[in-house]
């Protein structure tokens, strides 16, 4: 049985100017539970394609749907909720680690979410080896690697529908982005969280179910699939 669509691209257009569109009446849709590397040239567009599913960018043209409805029919904080992006530089405040990992749950939006408690967010950094990072200490002291599992923690709390990762093991070292990458796929295989992820890496060939989409030219193709699309 082919899997429910959960984002949908409706012939969308979108450049940075009319000279020079990225886009040009895609149409695509990302199935529910699917595990997608997202692939091509610098400047084809890849982190453009995460933000505008994220509404950070709008299509010039065209409609992106979320769960069937229009991504502008929801509100920005719920959306983001729902589908996290990641981005590649990482986002903190000068605050503690719990400050930073809580921020989320501070936002009017998110008040009926129940806040964890500090063994909760304990064992979140050591799930992803950061071992030596204290809830008390300041997040501004971290390293650049760090910093970005921090934010990959912090956004997992909101248990979002869709992760969206631009490069998130640039900043990492080899081990470090192993944990990241094994964490992102138990997610994937056990929650169903469906995973949209910007890499130049091919994929390794323990990964279960990878769906690669090749942007070139304003285009978007389905390179290869391990299963039904």
């Amino acid at each position: 049985m082919a899997a429910t669509s959960i984002i949908d691209f409706c012939r969308v257009s979108f450049g940075f100017s009319v000279e020079a569109p990225l886009f040009t009446g895609l149409t695509l849709t990302i199935r529910e539970g699917g595990f997608y590397l997202v692939q091509g040239p610098s400047g084809a567009g890849k982190s453009t394609f995460l933000r505008l599913i994220n509404r950070l960018e709008e299509p010039s043209s065209g409609e992106i749907l979320f769960k069937g409805r229009p991504l502008s029919s929801y509100s920005p904080p719920l959306l983001r909720r729902s589908v996290l992006y990641v981005q590649q530089t990482p986002t903190v405040i000068d605050a503690s680690v719990r400050e930073n990992l809580l921020l989320p749950f501070s936002f009017k939006n998110n008040a009926h979410l129940e806040q964890p408690e500090d063994e909760r967010l304990k064992t979140l950094l050591t799930d992803f080896l950061l071992l030596g990072v204290g809830l008390g200490d300041n997040a501004l002291t971290l390293s650049l690697g760090q910093l970005q599992r921090l934010c990959f923690v912090r956004g997992l709390m909101l248990s979002p529908d869709v992760l969206l990762l631009d490069e998130p093991t640039s900043a990492l070292d080899r081990e470090s982005g192993q944990v990241v990458e094994s964490m992102v796929e138990r997610l994937n295989r056990e929650s169903g969280l469906t995973v949209l992820t910007v890499t130049h890496k091919e994929p390794r060939p323990d990964l279960i179910t990878p769906r690669i989409l090749k942007i070139t030219e304003g285009r978007i193709t389905k390179v290869r699939w391990n299963m039904e699309s």
